[in-house]
C-alpha cells in the first residue's frame, strides 16, 4: 500500500512538472542557424550569440573570445500554446521591433527550441537554438 502510494505521487509529480515546464522556455540557448527569407545561414565560427530565458523576460548576449560580453537585446515573452509573443524591451541598437510584440510558432525538440515567424519587416525567419546544458 505504501509502495503503491509512493509511486502514485512520484507520477503526480512528474505530471505536475511537466505542465510547469511547457509554460516557460527557462534556460541558455545558443544560436545555432536559421533560415531567413528562404536562405540558410549558419553560426558565426567567431563569435556566439546566447538567450538566457527566465520565466518570462529574456536577454540576448553576444559573446566574443576575449572581449566583454555584449547585451543587445532584452524583453519579455509570453506564451500560449504553440506561441511565443516576444516582446523587445531595449535594444543596443536603433530597432523597429522595440515595444512591438512579435509572434512566433515555437517548437522544443530534445535540446533544440525553433522559432518561426514574419517579422514587422517583412522577413519571414526560422531560428534553431540549442539549449546549454548546465
Amino acid at each position: 500500500m505504501v509502495r503503491k502510494t509512493v509511486l502514485s505521487l512520484a507520477l503526480l509529480s512528474v505530471i505536475l512538472l511537466s505542465f510547469r515546464l511547457q509554460g516557460t522556455l527557462s534556460g541558455t540557448y545558443v544560436y545555432a542557424g536559421g533560415v531567413y527569407n528562404g536562405k540558410a545561414d549558419g553560426p558565426s565560427k567567431d563569435y556566439k550569440l546566447q538567450r538566457r530565458y527566465s520565466d518570462s523576460e529574456y536577454e540576448a548576449t553576444f559573446i566574443e573570445p576575449g572581449q566583454d560580453t555584449i547585451v543587445y537585446e532584452q524583453g519579455k515573452y509570453k506564451l500560449q500554446q504553440d506561441t511565443c509573443l516576444e516582446t523587445q524591451t531595449y535594444s543596443r541598437e536603433p530597432s523597429k521591433t522595440l515595444n512591438i510584440s512579435v509572434r512566433y510558432v515555437y517548437h522544443i525538440s530534445n535540446d533544440t527550441l525553433t522559432f518561426s515567424g514574419l517579422l514587422p519587416n517583412g522577413t519571414t525567419v526560422q531560428e534553431y537554438w540549442k539549449k546549454v546544458k548546465p
